[in-house]
């Protein structure tokens, strides 16, 4: 920090805007603002990262460290001590590295910092604060809410925007309401305590980029839909002097090829499961071997150690993996932590890995069929498609909407279980430029690329310059 000291410290308001999912491969006609925003202001490639997911890269933007460093080596990974996977945790106490807004509040005790939905949000060191937090009742029912900071904001921004659209964000019902209520949200925390530093995610272009094909008239209207949301954004901030940051964390790349990692590792005999009713549970803490799937990232754990050589080789050897990381290889791209696997797999540019164990999937456990983020033992974007192949699926998923709201105990089982239907991926490092994750600004960076731990430095820069 040199000689900054807080009376020399003059902080220009900024915001950062990530809007999920932006690469150059989607500004054109359907994007006319950004198009345009480009032109005006400068645009840099940011090298995707391994692992190119979205807690990972968040965490080494507000941290300026590599996984190796802040210990997210994804969205999820294997407890070693509870023999746990676990998925999509929020607290911030996991992130390992001293965060930005830490640094400038060092610096300037007046300095303030609003997050919204930027992950691991809850207990951060922040002024303001909101993330998803849904309501797990004791009948079953996931009911939609949120977290906040100060608490009474949830009320009040509830109260006024309605309840935070939760199945909009993620399922097969996500939509363009759950970015237009977090920007407007945003909008209404800044009029009222004018943060130096805001954090926006959108997440709304992660969704079609993974269903649909980017020729598709729906990904196109999708488009322009978070066109359209992020020239309100930026207009209301640049009316209010604020340097804005627009960035993504990763490009999404066609795919057409699901690797079931699991279930060649259970076909290998490394992977073991338990029967409870008619299904199987991946049993983690009895498999020699198991993987902890994400999106184009595998964590391979072991329990076994002897069987780490000839494991690698097996893996070496399957269609669709680009690399297969040791933990020597791993300190290459920075990812050496104990949190990670004891191999990591990164599969090729069309590729990506399911967290599919079930070798039928009339033994597919229950929760496979819904939204269950938290207990399925890897990421699932068939989340968001319907289940193709019962024509009468929406019709059952309103039929168990009744039930819901009549009190009745009620499981959405109307998720597809066909991987085949997925469009998109990302996570892995080797691809073509035209998807790179991209930060566009007013500040002119001189470089064509950057690294992702040099973001970091940048939002930095802005807070502390005055353009």
């Amino acid at each position: 920090m040199g000689s900054i000291t807080a009376k020399r410290v003059n902080f220009k308001k900024t915001v950062v805007i990530d809007v999920v999912g932006l690469s150059e491969s989607v500004i054109g006609e359907s994007t006319p603002f950004l198009a345009d925003y480009v032109k005006r202001n400068h645009i840099t490639r940011i090298r995707p990262m391994l692992p190119a997911v979205t807690t990972s890269v968040q965490s080494t933007y507000l941290t300026g460290k590599p996984p190796s460093k802040h210990g997210i080596v994804g969205n999820g990974w294997y407890d070693r001590s509870d023999s746990e996977i676990k998925f999509w945790k929020q607290s911030n106490h996991l992130v390992l590295a001293e965060k930005i807004w830490d640094k400038a509040k060092a610096l300037d005790p007046n300095f303030t910092c609003s997050k919204m939905f930027w992950w691991y949000n809850m207990y951060a060191n922040v002024d303001y604060s909101v993330t998803p937090r849904p309501q797990y009742h004791a009948d079953g029912v996931k009911a939609p809410d949120c977290y906040s900071l100060p608490e009474g904001l949830r009320d009040e921004l509830q109260e006024k925007f309605g309840v935070f659209p939760l199945f909009h964000f993620w399922g097969p019902k996500t939509s363009i309401k759950a970015s237009q209520w977090i920007a407007d949200a945003s909008m209404y925390i800044d009029q009222k305590y004018d943060p130096t530093l805001t954090f926006i995610y959108l997440p709304h272009l992660d969704y079609c980029l993974q269903k649909f094909s980017i020729d598709s008239k729906q990904s196109q209207s999708d488009l322009t839909e978070i066109d359209s949301l992020i020239h309100d954004l930026v207009k209301y901030y640049e009316s209010k002097e604020t340097n804005v940051i627009l960035l993504s964390e990763y490009g999404i790349v066609p795919v057409n090829h699901p690797i079931h990692i699991n279930r060649i590792l259970r076909e290998a005999g490394y992977l073991s499961v338990r029967k409870e009713r008619w299904y199987e549970l991946l049993d983690a803490g009895a498999s020699k071997a198991f993987a902890v799937s994400d999106h184009q990232i595998a964590h391979i754990y072991l329990n076994d150690k002897s069987i780490t050589d000839s494991l690698m080789s097996m893996l070496k050897g399957v269609k669709g993996i680009h690399l297969v990381l040791d933990r020597k290889a791993q300190k290459k791209y920075q990812i050496d932590h104990e949190r990670s696997g004891d191999i990591v797999l990164v599969a090729n540019a069309n590729s990506w890995f399911t967290y599919y164990y079930w070798l039928d999937d009339k033994k597919s456990p229950d929760f496979a069929k819904t939204v269950e983020i938290h207990r399925k033992p890897g990421y699932d974007p068939c989340e968001m498609f319907f289940d193709q192949k019962n024509r009468w699926i929406k019709l059952k998923a309103a039929y168990k909407l009744i039930r819901k709201k009549l009190g009745f105990r009620y499981t959405m089982d109307v998720i597809s279980l066909d991987a085949n239907l997925v469009k998109g991926s990302h996570g892995a490092v080797d691809i073509p430029k035209q998807y790179f994750p991209i930060l566009i600004s007013n500040q002119n960076v001189n470089q064509q690329e950057v690294k992702a731990d040099q973001v970091y430095s940048l939002i930095w820069k802005s807070l502390i310059s005055r353009f």
